[in-house]
């Protein structure tokens, strides 16, 4: 499997030993969620979610910020705790998240339980001369570091000369940044250079360290994080331990709102639980899987209705196959075959979700198509369900279950009616039908038999 990676601007072979281990940058924790947190999530949960059906263990790492001048800004303006702010979008944040289909990282540290390991870690870059501290904090000083610029391709001399960058007069140069910030704002903690509390970038570098080692094998978030906050933990994890901190650095792009960058200002952003209360979480990652992670993609409500029409063809083709009957269909081996192929091959090349999901509708429509013409039969259905449900799974989609006496109630209710329409009592075959609605149930009349379907309830649909 190849990977663009953002340092060297080429695909990069994933060398995997006993595990991969992944470092994803989370959210700061003063807000809910958005759909652009979910995107790059999603994106990480589909990587893993294809390496562990190859028998290849993922151990994912993703940290919350949970201390913070707006976490800090807003429970000043709610009158509590910067703590029961953090908490309360952490609490938040899994619900989303877990709505959504996404596996759970195995740590979500957070930077307030790692501040014992973020002073040793300052100590270390001062006495190795690549931080000072100055009237207003500890400073890394950006010019002890050649490389500044090689993850973003931004040079020092424009940085300096061309950033907008706010005025502090204790800094030794303008680009250098806070590890550690004076304050007498709670929540503050002691430090060897005086009370105060880490910078953001900071965090990161510690806390991957400490869970992954110091050259682990993905550094993965949004590509808003390229400059300054990765390209920051270049900086002072490299100057710190001597060692490369990632193999590979690996950005989603931004999810656009109808052309426009999503900004509080506007109002446009869209939170997570609206998108998943209107849509479900199915339409959302059919439509964060869309187009290539690494580029932007737009929000729209008509994207969502076209992704919500994909949807129902997956959900027909699911409950062809699991009603399918008889052993005289069309054989379709070879075509699937090649499908699963291509599927593969898709996210194996920089996992290409895209062209992922064309494999996948490819072998949906081909489903559809041959029960439709009558000839799909069980053998050939259970064969293509366990493609099927293989990509499913590593696409994180999920239809509803639907319990052995659920079906079974179901089945005797059709089979009744096609009894009452035999004997032209149609009035009350439509009563059954009614009822069957009721359940959610959807009836497929064709060529002499009746199947059904549950859809997914999606209230953006009524």
């Amino acid at each position: 499997m190849i990977i663009q990676d953002t340092l060297s601007n080429r695909k990069q072979e994933l060398s995997i030993a006993k595990k991969l281990r992944i470092y994803l940058c989370g959210i700061t924790v003063y807000d809910e969620s958005h759909i652009g947190h979910a995107r790059t999530i999603i994106v990480f949960d589909v990587l893993r979610r294809y390496l562990e059906q190859k028998n290849i263990r993922v151990e994912i790492v993703q940290n919350f910020t949970d201390i913070d001048d707006k976490i800090i800004k807003k429970a000043a303006n709610e009158d509590v705790s910067a703590e029961e702010i953090s908490l309360r979008y952490i609490e938040s944040y899994f619900s989303d998240f877990d709505r959504l289909n996404i596996k759970r990282a195995a740590n979500y540290p957070k930077a307030t339980e790692h501040i014992k390991d973020i002073i040793k870690f300052i100590e270390k870059l001062i006495l190795k001369g690549a931080a000072y501290k100055s009237k207003n904090g500890v400073y890394f000083s950006v010019s002890k570091f050649p490389d500044y610029g090689k993850l973003s391709k931004k040079k020092i001399d424009e940085l300096q000369a061309g950033a907008r960058i706010e005025v502090d007069d204790a800094k030794k140069d303008p680009l250098d940044f806070a590890v550690w910030k004076f304050s007498d704002v709670e929540p503050t903690w002691d430090s060897p250079w005086g009370k105060g509390r880490p910078g953001w970038h900071i965090e990161c570098s510690v806390m991957s360290a400490k869970y992954l080692g110091e050259n682990f094998d993905i550094h993965g978030g949004g590509r808003d994080l390229i400059f300054p906050h990765h390209e920051n933990e270049i900086a002072q994890s490299e100057s710190c331990t001597g060692a490369s901190l990632a193999k590979v650095w690996m950005h989603v792009g931004m999810v656009t709102i109808e052309g426009e960058k999503m900004s509080k200002s506007i109002g446009n952003i869209r939170s997570i639980k609206h998108v998943l209360d209107n849509w479900g979480p199915n339409i959302i990652r059919l439509f964060c899987l869309s187009g290539h992670y690494s580029k932007p993609i737009d929000y729209s409500e008509d994207i969502l209705k076209e992704n919500l029409r994909r949807w129902r063809q997956i959900e027909t083709c699911y409950f062809e196959l699991i009603h399918a009957k008889g052993q005289d269909g069309v054989v379709t081996t070879d075509i699937i075959k090649k499908i699963s192929e291509n599927f593969d091959s898709a996210l194996n090349d920089d996992l290409n979700t895209h062209l992922a999901l064309s494999a996948f509708f490819h072998l949906v429509k081909e489903t559809n198509r041959i029960a439709a013409d009558g000839k799909l039969d069980k053998i050939n259905a259970g064969y293509i369900i366990k493609e099927f449900q293989k990509m499913s799974e590593v696409l994180g989609l999920r239809i509803p279950e639907i319990t052995s006496s659920e079906k079974n109630k179901i089945d005797s209710l059709i089979i009744k009616r096609e009894e009452l329409r035999r004997e032209k009592q149609f009035e009350e075959a439509d009563k059954i039908r009614e009822k069957i609605n009721k359940m959610n149930i959807e009836l497929i009349d064709r060529k002499g038999k009746t199947t059904w379907m549950r859809k997914e309830k999606i209230m953006a649909e009524k």
